[in-house]
């Protein structure tokens, strides 16, 4: 077996990562619910008072 390393990320309850990674599985969710032959590469972005959805999709029109 070939040597790897292993790494993770971990933030606290609350934490603006976790409020983004919901909305870019929504977003994914929401393609391949449609098609599930969509191609989708979806980051989202915050700051305070905004949200920035960034990245393509190739896959029906919602």
């Amino acid at each position: 077996m070939r040597p790897y390393l292993f790494t993770s990320e971990s933030v606290s309850e609350g934490h603006p990562d976790k409020v983004c990674d919901r909305i870019s599985d929504m977003v994914v969710d929401s393609y391949l619910l449609r098609d599930p032959n969509s191609r989708v590469a979806c980051e989202t972005l915050t700051t305070t008072n905004r949200v920035v959805l960034a990245g393509e999709v190739r896959g029906p029109s919602i």
